[in-house]
């Protein structure tokens, strides 16, 4: 006992040997474990976040996706997806065919489903472009009645008084809805159930996509995150309604907003207090006898203090100030829905 032997152990060192193979085993082990789960989840985020220069692919349940638009890029507003088990259904299709074809070709790396259905949430052109990319493909298209209406005249506007021969020719061949509906449809991809519906603020034609069982909505342009938005077509006291019902009914809810990044339901309810904010300043500076130059003056400070960091500010500010004064003063033009004959000469 206690000697050693050349060239033999003894049966502690023997142990200890074992042991220290056996610790070093499972340490290695540990680490080879750790760096697959590493591995595992770099590789599973980066097939649900998807990133280009145009816009970024979000899961945001399952298989319900966001295509949050790059500021700058070519995409012009944001768009999403959802996968049902018989197929797919795209919400809006970004300004062009290019970026919409360009998602196309990721939703097709995600799923090998057809896409069946695309919903226009509404007619302007940064939301309704890309149509052609999915008719294309096979897709039925479907908006509210009033965006067929307007697709083909109303987006003339955003090139000016005077559209160049290209601008015009591109609003007329923009495609249309193939369906229409006028106040609810629901939609089957196999048995997930969505719902599209229509609801006041934005244009007077705009449709809300509903996901129930991933508990999140598609709001098109009624739902802006952290941007200030376009009022050109808004009204903007059913909107305030619009967002108030579109909170009590989703109190958890994730958003898909027109522009901005995903929003939550306090971004959504940010948002329904800055058109609130707005109306109440622009309504107050009216009561003092301010118009034109010297109410927005008198306005903009309260805004750029609130709201300054938004995205949109240096753009829209001015212009959604004048606007709202000229709603609450009844000046402004809204696009006026035409009926069915009219629209399918379009």
């Amino acid at each position: 006992m206690g000697r050693w032997e050349r060239g033999r152990a003894t049966r502690s060192e023997k142990a200890v040997s074992l042991f220290s193979v056996h610790r070093v085993t499972i340490t290695a082990m540990k680490i080879r474990a750790a760096i697959a789960l590493f591995l595992l989840a770099l590789f599973s985020s980066a097939a649900f976040c998807v990133e280009s220069s145009d816009f970024t692919i979000k899961k945001i349940g399952d298989g319900v996706y966001a295509a949050i638009a790059t500021e700058g890029g070519k995409a012009g507003s944001n768009s999403g997806f959802i996968v049902g088990s018989n197929g797919v259904a795209v919400v809006d299709t970004f300004v062009s065919a290019a970026p919409a074809k360009d998602l196309l070709a990721e939703i097709r790396k995600i799923t090998n489903l057809p896409v069946r259905y695309v919903i226009n949430t509404h007619y302007h052109l940064d939301h309704t472009g890309g149509n052609a990319a999915y008719a294309e493909a096979g897709a039925t298209i479907l908006a509210h009645r009033n965006l067929r209406s307007w697709e083909r005249t109303e987006n003339l506007k955003f090139f000016g008084p005077n559209p160049k021969p290209e601008d015009k020719a591109r609003v007329e061949s923009l495609v249309l809805p193939d369906m229409v509906y006028t106040d609810a449809v629901d939609l089957y991809l196999g048995s997930r159930l969505i719902q599209v519906r229509y609801m006041l603020g934005h244009t007077g034609g705009d449709s809300v996509v509903l996901v129930p069982d991933a508990n999140v909505v598609f709001g098109g342009d009624l739902v802006w995150q952290k941007h200030l938005p376009n009022l050109i077509d808004a009204s903007t006291q059913p909107w305030i309604q619009t967002l108030d019902k579109l909170l009590a009914e989703h109190p958890s809810a994730t958003f898909v907003s027109g522009h901005g990044d995903v929003a939550s339901v306090s971004d959504v309810r940010d948002f329904r207090n800055y058109i609130a904010t707005l109306r109440e300043d622009v309504a107050k500076a009216q009561k003092e006898g301010k118009s034109g130059d010297a109410l927005a003056e008198a306005v903009l400070p309260d805004l750029q203090n609130k709201y300054g960091a938004w995205g949109f500010f240096k753009n829209f500010s001015k212009r959604n100030i004048d606007q709202t004064a000229a709603e609450l003063s009844g000046q402004k033009k809204v696009p006026v829905p035409m009926n069915d004959t009219d629209a399918a000469a379009k």
